[in-house]
Protein backbone atom coordinates (compact mmCIF):
# COMPACT_ATOMS: atom_id res chain seq x y z
CA UNK A 1 0.00 0.00 0.00
CA UNK A 2 0.93 3.45 -0.76
CA UNK A 3 1.19 5.24 3.15
CA UNK A 4 3.26 7.04 5.39
CA UNK A 5 4.01 4.34 7.52
CA UNK A 6 5.68 2.83 4.28
CA UNK A 7 7.93 5.09 3.50
CA UNK A 8 9.82 6.09 6.66
CA UNK A 9 13.12 4.84 6.39
CA UNK A 10 16.35 4.51 8.31
CA UNK A 11 19.15 7.42 7.00
CA UNK A 12 22.00 4.92 8.30
CA UNK A 13 23.98 2.93 4.84
CA UNK A 14 22.82 5.95 2.23
CA UNK A 15 23.87 4.27 -0.85
CA UNK A 16 22.09 6.31 -2.72
CA UNK A 17 23.89 9.51 -2.09
CA UNK A 18 25.36 9.97 -5.60
CA UNK A 19 22.81 7.95 -7.30
CA UNK A 20 20.51 9.77 -9.58
CA UNK A 21 16.94 7.98 -10.10
CA UNK A 22 14.67 8.87 -13.16
CA UNK A 23 10.99 8.21 -11.83
CA UNK A 24 8.69 7.56 -14.65
CA UNK A 25 5.01 7.52 -13.30
CA UNK A 26 1.72 9.29 -14.69
CA UNK A 27 -0.13 8.58 -11.13
CA UNK A 28 0.98 12.34 -9.36
CA UNK A 29 0.17 10.84 -5.99
CA UNK A 30 2.41 7.66 -6.50
CA UNK A 31 5.24 9.89 -8.30
CA UNK A 32 5.28 11.96 -5.23
CA UNK A 33 5.93 9.04 -2.98
CA UNK A 34 8.12 7.72 -4.18
CA UNK A 35 10.23 10.63 -5.06
CA UNK A 36 9.87 11.72 -0.96
CA UNK A 37 11.23 7.71 -0.17
CA UNK A 38 14.05 7.74 -2.14
CA UNK A 39 15.16 11.25 -1.49
CA UNK A 40 14.60 10.63 2.38
CA UNK A 41 17.48 7.46 1.23
CA UNK A 42 19.90 10.29 0.06
CA UNK A 43 19.22 9.60 -3.81
CA UNK A 44 18.83 12.39 -6.21
CA UNK A 45 15.51 12.13 -8.01
CA UNK A 46 14.18 13.67 -11.30
CA UNK A 47 10.37 12.41 -11.99
CA UNK A 48 8.30 12.50 -15.76
CA UNK A 49 4.84 12.14 -16.08
CA UNK A 50 4.89 10.84 -19.55
CA UNK A 51 6.60 8.78 -22.11
CA UNK A 52 8.00 10.79 -24.21
CA UNK A 53 8.93 13.63 -21.94
CA UNK A 54 11.25 11.09 -20.10
CA UNK A 55 12.85 9.85 -23.21
CA UNK A 56 13.74 13.32 -24.66
CA UNK A 57 14.70 14.58 -20.89
CA UNK A 58 16.98 11.08 -20.87
CA UNK A 59 18.57 11.72 -24.10
CA UNK A 60 19.05 15.07 -23.58
CA UNK A 61 20.94 14.60 -20.51
CA UNK A 62 22.89 12.37 -21.47
CA UNK A 63 23.70 14.62 -25.10
CA UNK A 64 24.85 17.28 -22.80
CA UNK A 65 27.43 15.62 -20.21
CA UNK A 66 28.28 12.96 -22.60
CA UNK A 67 27.92 10.23 -19.43
CA UNK A 68 24.76 7.98 -18.73
CA UNK A 69 22.12 10.83 -17.31
CA UNK A 70 20.77 8.10 -14.50
CA UNK A 71 21.88 5.46 -12.43
CA UNK A 72 18.80 3.91 -12.55
CA UNK A 73 15.49 4.18 -14.09
CA UNK A 74 11.83 3.68 -12.22
CA UNK A 75 9.54 3.35 -14.89
CA UNK A 76 5.69 2.43 -15.06
CA UNK A 77 4.19 0.46 -17.60
CA UNK A 78 1.18 2.05 -18.28
CA UNK A 79 2.14 6.02 -19.38
CA UNK A 80 0.65 8.15 -22.10
CA UNK A 81 2.43 8.76 -25.76
CA UNK A 82 4.99 5.99 -25.05
CA UNK A 83 4.39 3.07 -22.45
CA UNK A 84 7.21 1.55 -20.27
CA UNK A 85 7.72 -1.38 -22.35
CA UNK A 86 8.74 0.47 -25.56
CA UNK A 87 11.15 2.97 -23.51
CA UNK A 88 12.89 0.03 -22.44
CA UNK A 89 12.89 -1.25 -25.78
CA UNK A 90 14.63 1.61 -26.83
CA UNK A 91 17.07 1.86 -24.16
CA UNK A 92 18.59 -1.12 -25.18
CA UNK A 93 18.17 -1.64 -28.85
CA UNK A 94 20.57 1.78 -28.41
CA UNK A 95 22.79 -0.30 -25.70
CA UNK A 96 22.10 1.73 -22.43
CA UNK A 97 22.70 -0.77 -19.92
CA UNK A 98 20.98 2.28 -17.10
CA UNK A 99 19.25 -0.68 -14.63
CA UNK A 100 15.25 -0.24 -15.51
CA UNK A 101 12.77 -1.22 -12.56
CA UNK A 102 9.39 -1.97 -14.14
CA UNK A 103 6.16 -1.05 -11.92
CA UNK A 104 3.09 -2.41 -12.96
CA UNK A 105 -0.22 -3.13 -11.86
CA UNK A 106 -0.12 -6.19 -14.15
CA UNK A 107 0.97 -8.72 -11.91
CA UNK A 108 0.52 -11.96 -13.75
CA UNK A 109 3.46 -14.82 -14.82
CA UNK A 110 3.10 -13.45 -18.73
CA UNK A 111 3.44 -9.68 -18.13
CA UNK A 112 6.38 -10.03 -15.66
CA UNK A 113 8.12 -12.22 -18.10
CA UNK A 114 7.62 -9.87 -21.25
CA UNK A 115 9.22 -7.02 -18.70
CA UNK A 116 11.89 -8.32 -18.37
CA UNK A 117 12.63 -9.82 -22.01
CA UNK A 118 12.59 -6.41 -23.26
CA UNK A 119 15.00 -5.64 -20.78
CA UNK A 120 13.51 -4.41 -17.88
CA UNK A 121 16.17 -5.59 -14.61
CA UNK A 122 13.68 -6.01 -12.15
CA UNK A 123 9.73 -6.12 -11.80
CA UNK A 124 7.50 -4.93 -9.29
CA UNK A 125 3.96 -5.48 -9.07
CA UNK A 126 1.39 -2.67 -7.45
CA UNK A 127 0.96 -2.05 -4.80
CA UNK A 128 3.74 -2.14 -3.26
CA UNK A 129 5.78 -1.35 0.23
CA UNK A 130 7.99 1.80 -0.48
CA UNK A 131 10.37 -0.72 1.89
CA UNK A 132 10.44 -2.96 -0.60
CA UNK A 133 11.15 -0.26 -3.66
CA UNK A 134 14.32 0.96 -1.88
CA UNK A 135 15.73 -2.58 -1.27
CA UNK A 136 15.34 -3.32 -4.78
CA UNK A 137 16.47 -0.25 -6.05
CA UNK A 138 19.67 -0.63 -3.69
CA UNK A 139 20.34 -3.88 -5.05
CA UNK A 140 20.18 -2.96 -8.58
CA UNK A 141 22.39 -0.62 -8.22
CA UNK A 142 24.93 -2.38 -6.34
CA UNK A 143 25.10 -4.83 -9.09
CA UNK A 144 25.63 -2.48 -11.52
CA UNK A 145 28.22 -0.86 -9.77
CA UNK A 146 30.02 -4.06 -9.44
CA UNK A 147 29.76 -4.86 -13.22
CA UNK A 148 30.88 -1.16 -14.29
CA UNK A 149 33.48 -0.56 -11.81
CA UNK A 150 35.95 -4.20 -12.01
CA UNK A 151 38.49 -4.30 -9.01
CA UNK A 152 41.97 -3.94 -10.54
CA UNK A 153 43.84 -6.74 -8.64
CA UNK A 154 47.52 -6.36 -8.90
CA UNK A 155 49.94 -8.96 -8.26
CA UNK A 156 52.67 -8.20 -5.64
CA UNK A 157 55.61 -10.17 -4.13
CA UNK A 158 58.92 -8.26 -2.45
CA UNK A 159 59.78 -5.97 -5.22
CA UNK A 160 57.95 -6.84 -8.02
CA UNK A 161 54.64 -6.22 -8.73
CA UNK A 162 52.12 -7.18 -11.97
CA UNK A 163 49.44 -5.49 -13.11
CA UNK A 164 47.45 -7.94 -15.49
CA UNK A 165 44.98 -5.29 -17.05
CA UNK A 166 47.85 -2.89 -17.94
CA UNK A 167 50.45 -5.57 -18.71
CA UNK A 168 53.00 -3.95 -16.62
CA UNK A 169 55.83 -4.99 -14.84
CA UNK A 170 57.12 -2.90 -12.21
CA UNK A 171 60.71 -3.87 -10.51
CA UNK A 172 61.67 -2.25 -7.29
CA UNK A 173 59.87 0.63 -8.60
CA UNK A 174 61.21 1.16 -12.39
CA UNK A 175 58.94 -0.83 -15.37
CA UNK A 176 60.18 -3.75 -16.90
CA UNK A 177 59.97 -4.20 -20.47
CA UNK A 178 58.46 -8.36 -20.87
CA UNK A 179 57.84 -9.71 -23.72
CA UNK A 180 54.52 -11.86 -24.22
CA UNK A 181 56.06 -15.47 -23.33
CA UNK A 182 58.04 -13.61 -20.61
CA UNK A 183 55.19 -11.42 -19.19
CA UNK A 184 52.36 -14.85 -18.82
CA UNK A 185 55.50 -16.72 -17.59
CA UNK A 186 55.44 -14.32 -14.51
CA UNK A 187 51.71 -14.16 -14.14
CA UNK A 188 51.52 -17.77 -13.66
CA UNK A 189 54.46 -18.04 -11.23
CA UNK A 190 52.55 -15.09 -9.26
CA UNK A 191 49.16 -16.33 -9.28
CA UNK A 192 50.64 -19.45 -7.95
CA UNK A 193 53.62 -18.33 -5.33
CA UNK A 194 55.93 -21.73 -3.87
CA UNK A 195 54.15 -24.32 -6.71
CA UNK A 196 56.60 -25.82 -8.47
CA UNK A 197 56.02 -26.28 -11.84
CA UNK A 198 57.58 -28.66 -14.36
CA UNK A 199 58.88 -27.59 -17.93
CA UNK A 200 56.17 -29.62 -19.65
CA UNK A 201 53.84 -28.01 -17.46
CA UNK A 202 54.70 -24.50 -18.25
CA UNK A 203 54.96 -25.38 -22.38
CA UNK A 204 51.62 -26.78 -21.83
CA UNK A 205 50.31 -23.53 -19.72
CA UNK A 206 52.12 -20.95 -22.09
CA UNK A 207 52.96 -22.15 -24.98
CA UNK A 208 49.97 -24.29 -25.15
CA UNK A 209 49.04 -28.18 -26.18
CA UNK A 210 50.25 -27.54 -29.65
CA UNK A 211 53.56 -26.85 -28.88
CA UNK A 212 56.29 -28.90 -30.90
CA UNK A 213 59.65 -27.85 -29.84
CA UNK A 214 62.59 -28.37 -27.34
CA UNK A 215 61.02 -28.01 -23.60
CA UNK A 216 64.97 -25.91 -23.17
CA UNK A 217 62.75 -23.06 -24.56
CA UNK A 218 61.31 -22.50 -21.03
CA UNK A 219 65.14 -22.75 -19.84
CA UNK A 220 65.81 -20.06 -22.11
CA UNK A 221 62.75 -17.60 -21.01
CA UNK A 222 63.54 -18.60 -17.33
CA UNK A 223 66.81 -17.12 -17.94
CA UNK A 224 65.96 -14.23 -19.54
CA UNK A 225 63.17 -13.32 -16.96
CA UNK A 226 65.76 -13.49 -14.36
CA UNK A 227 67.87 -11.25 -16.11
CA UNK A 228 65.03 -8.64 -15.55
CA UNK A 229 64.10 -9.87 -12.01
CA UNK A 230 66.89 -10.45 -10.19
CA UNK A 231 69.95 -8.67 -8.65
CA UNK A 232 72.01 -11.73 -8.92
CA UNK A 233 70.29 -13.94 -11.51
CA UNK A 234 72.86 -16.36 -11.43
CA UNK A 235 71.85 -16.96 -7.27
CA UNK A 236 68.30 -15.82 -8.07
CA UNK A 237 65.36 -14.98 -5.08
CA UNK A 238 62.40 -14.85 -7.25
CA UNK A 239 62.21 -18.14 -10.03
CA UNK A 240 64.25 -20.76 -8.12
CA UNK A 241 64.93 -24.37 -9.78
CA UNK A 242 63.66 -27.08 -8.03
CA UNK A 243 66.66 -29.41 -9.22
CA UNK A 244 64.77 -32.65 -10.35
CA UNK A 245 61.23 -30.91 -10.82
CA UNK A 246 61.02 -27.23 -12.53
CA UNK A 247 60.86 -23.87 -10.72
CA UNK A 248 58.80 -22.23 -7.90
CA UNK A 249 58.40 -18.60 -8.03
CA UNK A 250 59.09 -17.18 -3.93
Amino acid sequence: MYTSESIQSSTRGKIGSTSRILVVEDEELIQEMLALALEEEGFSVISAADGQSAVEYFQSCEAKSGEPAFDLIILDVMLPYVNGLDICRLLRHQGNPVPILILSAKGSETDRVLGLEVGADDYLTKPFSMRELVARCRALLRRQRLITSPQIQVLTHKTVSLNPQECRVLVRGEEVNLSPKEFRLLELFMNYPRRVWSREQLLDQIWGPEFVGDSKTVDVHIRWLREKLEDDPSHPEYIVTVRGFGYRFG
